[in-house]
């Protein structure tokens, strides 16, 4: 079927028929006749936009998967995130422990903790994450080691046999949870782990809009970096696109080798965006009263300068 032009005036009609729902749209031209295409759909309109939600989602989260297979280009590329770190390790501290961290990534965070002299469960999906997690602990002198546990599993199916009075979820791990249905999921994780009287605390982006209407095409230039295994220094550059439906955001990061092409690749990473509004309303139907709600790792308020919202929940 040809893809009607911009001037053409669209309409839809849908009835039902055994077993499917049928779409047809009408476009009328100003150069050709009446084009008539019929889409057939499942039994249920709902039933097929949520299967497209989840094929998206699954797109997405295998997009993100390439942003982290490399667990030594992580650690180089946020070796300057310590705010973070400083905030959930003096959080640890203050509860006593253990926690609980989903999504550890190469231990940023739980390391720090468990140097801090509290015990830490953390838990990440990706293997080369896990892996390089492990050989970090390994480094460490034994009192920490003993006090850090590193699991595989996934916020979404997480199901350990006991619970803790802080659950932390650092550094937007939250954004990758695509749907409802994995965002439920993952609420579900820290209900089953938390204590009565515990604390969830997580970060995600604060969502720009300006960033958010970034043309797709355009090229946005950065730095040079140095890769760390062999020490080239890549012109990174990064292109944006946003998908307003399923509030998706993908970041094309581009690294471009100085002298061979062949060496040159592309990450992508996804990442679910959460307005304030929204992300209060989905703990709230998820059984979650709000502490705090802040614009950064030092109470600030949220504002249009903001860069992570930080939030501080229990359980209702």
């Amino acid at each position: 079927m040809m893809r009607p032009r911009s001037r053409a005036s669209r309409r839809a009609s849908a009835w039902q028929t055994s077993g499917s729902t049928w779409i047809v749209f009408r476009s009328r031209l100003a150069i050709s006749p009446t084009r008539i295409a019929v889409l057939a759909l499942p039994s249920s309109l709902h039933s097929y936009w949520t299967e497209m939600a989840r094929r998206k989602a699954i797109r997405a989260a295998t997009g993100s998967e390439a942003h982290y297979e490399d667990g030594r280009y992580y650690d180089q590329a946020y070796r300057r995130r310590r705010h973070d770190v400083r905030f959930y390790t003096e959080l640890a501290v203050h509860s006593g422990g253990p926690v609980l961290e989903l999504g550890a990534g190469t231990g940023r965070v739980a390391l720090a903790i468990g140097k801090a002299g509290i015990e830490v469960v953390g838990v990440e999906p990706m293997a080369p994450m896990l892996a390089r997690a492990c050989e970090r602990r390994d480094k460490l002198p034994r009192a920490a080691r003993d006090r850090i546990e590193l699991r595989s599993g996934t916020v979404e199916r997480l199901r350990l046999r006991r619970s803790f009075p802080l659950v932390i979820a650092p550094f937007n791990v939250w954004m990758h949870l695509y749907t409802r249905e994995d965002i439920e999921r993952g609420f579900a994780t820290v209900r089953h782990h938390l204590e009565p009287t515990g604390r969830f605390v997580f970060d995600v982006l604060l969502p720009d809009p300006s960033s958010l209407a970034r043309e797709p095409s355009r090229r946005y230039l950065g730095g040079r970096v140095p890769h760390p295994r062999d020490g080239s220094r890549y012109r990174y550059s990064e292109y944006f696109s946003y998908d307003p439906f399923s509030q998706i955001e993908t970041v094309m990061m581009d690294f471009e080798h100085p002298d061979d092409d062949r060496l040159s690749f592309c990450t992508p990473l996804t990442q679910r965006q959460f307005f304030p509004a929204e992300l209060e309303a989905l703990l709230h139907y998820n059984g979650f009263a709000i502490e705090s709600h802040t614009g950064d790792f030092k109470g600030a308020a949220i504002s249009a300068a903001t860069e992570s919202q930080v939030v501080v929940a229990r359980l209702r």
